[in-house]
């Protein structure tokens, strides 16, 4: 039993449901090789088996290797373990991918061996959107550019008709690609960074249901909890968390701030970010410098020395200051130690602030998008 509290179990990776064809040896060689990645032969365990929901073939990292590359599932450091030499080359960004859900300590279900090549190239898609993607800061505005996107007062903002969806998401949230800073939440954006990589797929793999999509958002767009519902699986859960420093590029994840008077603070209530591999999580305020998990901590905890009233009587955080405070703590090793131990803890349930820190117990990633095998269903209505 180690610190988080969960039993260390062995890795349960990729489980690929129905008849596959050809036996397990065959299989595990098509799906290495769908993925790119006949070099792992050596080192992956496959096995058959049946349960209430019917057959499956599972595949996984032998324990020892993956005790090596990630002990205690701490996947912060496989990108070096695999001296794969940081993310900035797109093979590196997929092996990582590849090899991180081959140790998950939940099995990646997918219906065939299409949604899980489609599935990693949808995490690759939403790590490098997320990477891209710099927002103005501002915690109460909202703007797009003109040109691709009307404000409708009950549906918030549409794409113009005529306008592709992954030019008008790529243009909101990427200034190579606009030239300009558009203001909007770090929750929204990204709801943004997540329908680009699952659109770009769908264009690829399933054109009809990206025309859909497409569609749905020049009339009313989904956001929030129905986004959640809509496009998004979870893993983990409050009861059964996720290891704490397990995370596969692309998972969308929250920072919970755990301080009740910073809290209350609109737009501190957290933060919410996309893993991009490599040791590294998303900021969308400074995309060239990507939080590790220790400074968004130290970042977080700053949030409660910050805090003021504005000449309204709001409360808000003076984010100079919190830069500043995090500079000078990190000259000091005893007051990051003791400033992570607090905070690199699950969080506790919403409305609760008594000993939990700030790291969340779930991932979320996208649902199956290809033909004939999608559970990403589209409202009508």
């Amino acid at each position: 039993m180690g610190e988080s509290g969960i039993q260390q179990a062995e890795p349960q990776g990729i489980r690929i449901r129905g008849p596959v064809g050809g036996g397990i040896v065959a299989t595990r060689h098509a799906v290495l090789s769908q993925l790119d990645a006949l070099e792992l032969q050596h080192c992956i365990r496959s096995a058959e088996g049946v349960d209430e929901a019917g057959s499956y073939m599972q595949f996984s990292i032998d324990p020892a290797q993956a005790d090596r590359w990630a002990p205690a599932y701490d996947t912060l450091g496989l990108n070096s373990a695999l001296q794969l030499g940081g993310n900035t080359k797109p093979a590196a960004l997929t092996r990582e991918i590849v090899v991180a859900m081959l140790m998950g300590p939940v099995a990646f279900e997918f219906p065939c061996i299409n949604e899980l090549v489609s599935a990693v190239r949808i995490r690759h898609n939403i790590a490098q959107a997320a990477s891209k993607t710099t927002l103005a800061f501002h915690t109460s505005q909202a703007e797009r550019p003109e040109d691709c996107w009307i404000y409708r007062k009950d549906f918030g903002f549409v794409i113009r008709p005529g306008v592709s969806l992954l030019r008008a998401l790529a243009k909101a949230t990427q200034p190579e690609v606009s030239g300009t800073l558009y203001s909007f939440s770090c929750y929204r954006a990204t709801e943004y960074v997540i329908l680009l990589g699952i659109a770009e797929e769908l264009s690829r793999c399933n054109p009809v249901l990206y025309e859909q999509l497409q569609a749905l958002w020049t009339e009313r767009p989904i956001m929030s909890g129905r986004f959640h519902d809509v496009f998004l699986r979870e893993q983990g859960s409050m009861d059964a968390p996720l290891p704490p420093r397990y995370f596969v590029p692309g998972d969308r994840t929250w920072f919970r701030n755990p301080d009740e008077s910073s809290a209350d603070a609109s737009g501190y209530e957290g933060s919410w970010v996309i893993y991009l591999g490599d040791g590294l999580f998303s900021n969308f305020w400074k995309r060239e410098q990507p939080f590790t998990l220790s400074s968004k901590c130290l970042e977080i905890y700053q949030w409660r020395h910050a805090l003021f009233l504005d000449a309204e009587g709001e409360q808000r955080i003076d984010e100079t200051k919190v830069e500043a405070l995090v500079a000078a703590a990190q000259n000091d090793a005893h007051e990051v130690e003791r400033i992570l131990a607090l905070m690199q803890r699950y969080r506790e349930p919403r409305g609760v602030y008594q000993n939990g820190g700030c790291l969340d117990t779930t991932r979320e990633f996208a649902r199956w998008v290809c033909p004939g095998t999608a559970d990403l269903v589209l409202p009508k209505e």
